[in-house]
């Protein structure tokens, strides 16, 4: 695996080359024709793939062919519409003009550019019901856009498109299909590691460690869970980490993806992790838009909120949102605690993370679970739209536990995390207080800044604890809903560790030495005191003899 991983990894790394060449690096820009190039390859690979492999009447006429696109555009229009159509829906319908071996026998034209552009729109076209996602008002987001315009100088467009084709030509994804979750993961997450900043965008532009996600998904559904037909959420979706490992945890066949995020940015990238990972039946389900304002999946009456078995969340902590606010808090049902006020120095202090808290609420099913990324401060707090959430998710019972992770485990933030996990079932008379801030092993990203991660004896440890239900001395803690709220509804685990005082046998000798050398300390402390205390008046009495006052 890891000879195909780094392969894979090379070609990222000499499309980013390809774009920086032009003036493209680290452009606004960059994201769209890395992502998008990338998927078109491994489509394409995909097709050829399943042409191979899928069982049927033409499994043999191109699993024995030395080039499988050659054999393919042998045959006639009708044919090739035949044959895609007997693929399945997870397989894109891709016809002879769409193929990278169709555009590379094209390169000498001059017009290059145009028909690159072209023939990723016709892919776009032909696909649109099946590989599309859409917004909050039903419009069709295509899988891909022209690519090349955004090379600023028109003379350079041909080019740009021949350097792209030329790098995709010498790779194959054949041998990748039959790898397993863990690798497309970590493709990904190098595909998108600089593009994962919150400055292109609204919510979620913020990608979730894997650990954590690993985390979340196992608590969540179990190991060995036997699930079918399973719905899962997340209304802050952004590239679809918490998703993709939720989904992998349940089996992939066997559960359908819902999410919402208002980020074009991040719809992008989701687009590419649910192809990724064959979820290709969610697709319509990737939605575009602005959760709090205008949640889009709803229940058969078109107004109630949709629920669903599995809801996981990892919201913007703090945002300006005031031009959306006063909507917002039009919806006390939805918004039970409240909406945070405008700040009037600091807008962007807005803590939009209590609306996503009482959206996960109310978007899981009865007997369902959940749960969110959340500021560590939130599990202490004492007063406001916090502490209001805390006395509802404690008092109804649906509070399953909290895991605070060390400092530094994400991306593009300092501030202190914790996971808040859900149950409705309203089964457990324990919840489980784990705090792993101590955990951890130090590396420095890819702009050198000093950050942590889990490892996996450490992810262990966690998701063992969690689940069992285990105090560990200054690690954990299981506690009752009535001792929560005798601590005033604080549900950080440090607040309910007993305190050790360690007790020593000592000789009476040693006892009189011990106490004689503490207040022969005291009193060299107190003279000192005193002398200061002298020197001090004396200055200011000369100061006032001076006639200084």
């Amino acid at each position: 695996m890891s000879d195909i991983k780094d392969r894979t990894i090379n070609l990222i790394d000499e499309l980013k080359a390809t774009c920086q060449q032009k003036g493209l690096g680290n452009d606004g820009n960059e994201f769209k024709i890395i992502t998008q190039v990338f998927l078109y390859k491994f489509l394409n690979d995909k097709f050829g793939w399943t042409l191979k492999n899928k069982e049927g009447r033409y499994k043999k006429q191109f699993a024995k062919a030395e080039k499988w696109d050659e054999e393919y555009a042998k045959l006639s229009d009708e044919e090739q519409k035949r044959v895609c159509r007997s693929l399945g829906a997870d397989c894109p319908n891709l016809y002879t003009r769409h193929l990278i071996f169709t555009l590379w026998n094209q390169q000498g034209k001059e017009n290059f550019d145009q028909i690159f552009d072209d023939t990723m729109e016709d892919i776009a076209t032909v696909n649109m019901e099946t590989f599309s996602t859409m917004t909050v008002a039903n419009t069709k987001i295509p899988i891909f856009e022209r690519l090349t315009q955004y090379v600023t100088d028109s003379s350079q467009r041909a080019d740009f498109a021949r350097a792209l084709i030329d790098k995709l030509a010498n790779f194959s994804f054949e041998e990748a299909f039959a790898q397993s979750y863990d690798f497309f993961a970590a493709v990904f997450e190098y595909l998108i590691q600089d593009y994962n900043t919150a400055g292109g965008g609204k919510y979620a532009e913020y990608y979730t460690p894997h650990a954590i996600a690993t985390i979340m998904a196992r608590l969540l559904v179990g190991d060995n869970a036997d699930l079918h037909n399973i719905e899962c959420y997340d209304p802050s979706a952004g590239t679809g980490t918490l998703l993709m490992a939720l989904a992998h945890q349940i089996g992939e066949d066997r559960c359908t993806i819902f999410s919402q995020d208002i980020s074009q940015r991040s719809n992008k990238m989701l687009k590419l992790n649910l192809i990724l990972n064959n979820l290709v039946s969610s697709l319509d389900n990737a939605i575009q838009g602005d959760t709090l304002v205008s949640p889009y999946h709803k229940e058969d009456d078109g107004t109630t909120l949709k629920q669903f078995d599995f809801v996981v969340s990892n919201p913007p902590f703090k945002m300006d949102f005031s031009d959306t606010r006063e909507k917002i808090a039009t919806m006390p049902a939805r918004f039970w605690a409240g909406v945070p006020n405008v700040p009037k120095a600091k807008k962007e202090g807005m803590a939009i993370y209590t609306c996503f808290i009482q959206h996960v609420v109310n978007s899981i099913k009865d007997g369902g679970k959940g749960a969110i990324v959340i500021p560590t401060g939130f599990i202490t707090a004492k007063s406001g739209i916090e502490n209001k959430i805390l006395h509802k998710i404690v008092d109804d019972k649906i509070v399953w536990g909290v895991v605070s992770m060390p400092s530094n485990v994400f991306a593009n933030t300092g501030t202190n995390v914790s996971v808040l996990f859900f149950d409705k079932s309203h089964s457990a008379n324990k919840v489980i207080l784990v705090d792993a801030s101590k955990l951890g092993e130090e590396y420095k990203d890819s702009n050198g800044l000093k950050k942590r991660r889990l490892t996996d004896e450490e992810i262990e440890k966690i998701v063992k604890t969690f689940r069992n239900k285990k105090a560990v001395d200054d690690f954990s803690v299981a506690v009752t809903y009535d001792q929560i709220k005798e601590k005033g509804y604080v549900l950080s685990a440090g607040q309910y560790f007993d305190i050790k005082i360690e007790y020593v046998d000592i000789s009476e000798e040693e006892f009189n030495a011990q106490m004689k050398a503490d207040t022969d300390e005291l009193n060299a402390m107190f003279d000192e005191s005193h002398k200061l205390e002298k020197e001090i008046k004396k200055q200011l009495a000369s100061l006032n003899f001076a006639g200084v006052s």
